[in-house]
């Protein structure tokens, strides 16, 4: 996969008008890195007739820190405004509500995360005898049982869930019209999404009314009752004794906390956000895991120092090998961004270009993470690099909500197929030529 030609500039400009947006698209899924550095170096802000393109790293910075001027509009439905807080753009409820659910999501629970995560994956890998197909029946299915498990969004058929994950984010960041889909794929897949949409829209409203059912029944508990239970657990703390467990879990969190009517954090909007963690914790992480996994067991000398690395109790170090990894297989080279309003980028230099209301703009994320401005020898492999410079969950104001769970769970992921001895791949990932990761096959030796 790649032609590692160079001279794309020089391609380029010698392209036909119609001919060049295609072109960029195709060089920045098939040879990104030759190209991102051809870019950085020659033509930094690319504007082709499409779309605009931002390779070095200063530029992405600039651009994704400002989301008034390059918003979000792409993320939005067809029609409307968008339902949930990643669809708004530095406004009161996209500041509110990320707070809200950035408080539910607990990051002292993270060690607790991490644990299911182990416990889950081991469940799967010891029940597969020693052979699996790793994208559906592992890193589609860890993620799947977390929610479930940690999130809460219990009840549902799995295998249906997933596809509603799945045709969401398809039509979110493959179905866009700088990507050039025809009408035919585009309504497709809009309409697969919005099946999803139903599909969710009824799980949450279900799950929630019965939870919340729950929920209130716990509250009204006989007050005698109440009283002497927090008598005992009293008792308990000063006398150092283990207290009763809790049932806890994120939609349980949200629908036992009180909001003042001025948060207009409604039932409606719980729900809402609810269905957002179950949207975007699954496909993500499956194409993270899966490329990660694959670019290891290709890889010899990396492959041995994960292993390594993978047996030891502190896994700071096995993490750094995962994150660097994404590095060079990011789940995507770019975000995307459409200006709302002109706006010149990279002001005062050389390279300054000025950007028109309505442009759609490409921050290259995955060029961002090889200027060697942010990151010294970037054509190296180093593992522990600054956390700070990577792009895996976005940046700014619109990085990933989950992105802590994440740092966890994808690691921890990986790690575990590793861990198995004798671990290898029997042919490369396919696509089916889709933009996700549709089948791996892995054993190892289960005697």
């Amino acid at each position: 996969m790649g032609t590692n030609e160079t001279n794309y500039i020089e391609r380029y400009d010698a392209a036909n008008d119609a001919d060049k947006s295609q072109l960029v698209l195709r060089w920045m899924q098939d040879d990104p890195l030759p190209f991102f550095k051809e870019l950085r170096e020659k033509r930094p802000i690319l504007a082709t007739p499409g779309f605009t393109v931002l390779a070095q790293f200063d530029d992405v910075i600039e651009v994704l820190d400002m989301p008034k001027i390059f918003t979000v509009a792409l993320y939005r439905p067809e029609k409307g405004e968008s339902p949930y807080l990643m669809g708004h753009d530095d406004d009161a409820l996209h500041t509110r509500e990320k707070s809200i659910m950035q408080g539910m999501l607990n990051r002292d629970d993270l060690p607790r995360v991490r644990n299911m995560v182990e416990k889950i994956a081991n469940g799967i890998l010891n029940t597969a005898h020693g052979r699996i197909e790793v994208v559906n029946d592992y890193c589609r299915m860890v993620p799947m049982m977390l929610v479930e498990q940690y999130f809460g969004l219990t009840g549902g058929n799995p295998k249906e869930l997933i596809e509603c994950s799945y045709w969401t984010q398809y039509n979110m960041f493959h179905n866009q019209p700088f990507q050039m889909v025809s009408d035919a794929e585009h309504k497709r897949i809009l309409d697969r999404s919005n099946r999803a949409a139903e599909i969710l829209t009824k799980y949450i409203t279900e799950l929630v009314v019965h939870r919340l059912l729950a929920v209130k029944a716990e509250q009204a508990k006989n007050i005698l009752f109440s009283i002497w239970y927090l008598f005992r657990k009293f008792i308990n703390i000063l006398l150092g004794k283990k207290q009763d467990p809790v049932t806890d879990d994120i939609l349980t969190r949200m629908l036992r906390t009180s909001y003042p009517e001025a948060m207009n954090f409604d039932i409606k909007r719980l729900a809402i956000n609810a269905n957002g963690l179950l949207i975007g914790a699954i496909e993500t992480t499956s194409q993270a895991v899966a490329q990660t996994i694959q670019y290891l067991l290709e890889n010899s000398k990396r492959l041995e120092e994960a292993i390594r690395a993978a047996k030891e109790p502190d896994t700071s170090v096995f993490d750094g090998i995962v994150w660097e990894t994404l590095r060079f297989v990011p789940i995507a080279p770019y975000l995307f961004r459409q200006a709302g309003s002109e706006y010149t980028v990279a002001k005062g230099t050389k390279r300054a270009t000025t950007i028109k209301a309505g442009t759609y703009v490409l921050p290259l994320t995955q060029s961002a993470m090889f200027d060697p401005k942010a990151f010294e020898n970037p054509d190296e492999f180093i593992a522990g690099r600054n956390w700070y410079h990577y792009f895996h969950f976005g940046f700014g104001s619109h990085d990933c909500l989950g992105k802590y769970v994440g740092m966890v769970m994808i690691p921890e992921m990986v790690r575990q197929i590793l861990a198995r001895p004798g671990i290898k791949a029997h042919g490369k990932i396919d696509f089916k030529s889709g933009p996700f990761p549709e089948q791996y096959a892995l054993s190892w030796d289960a005697s």
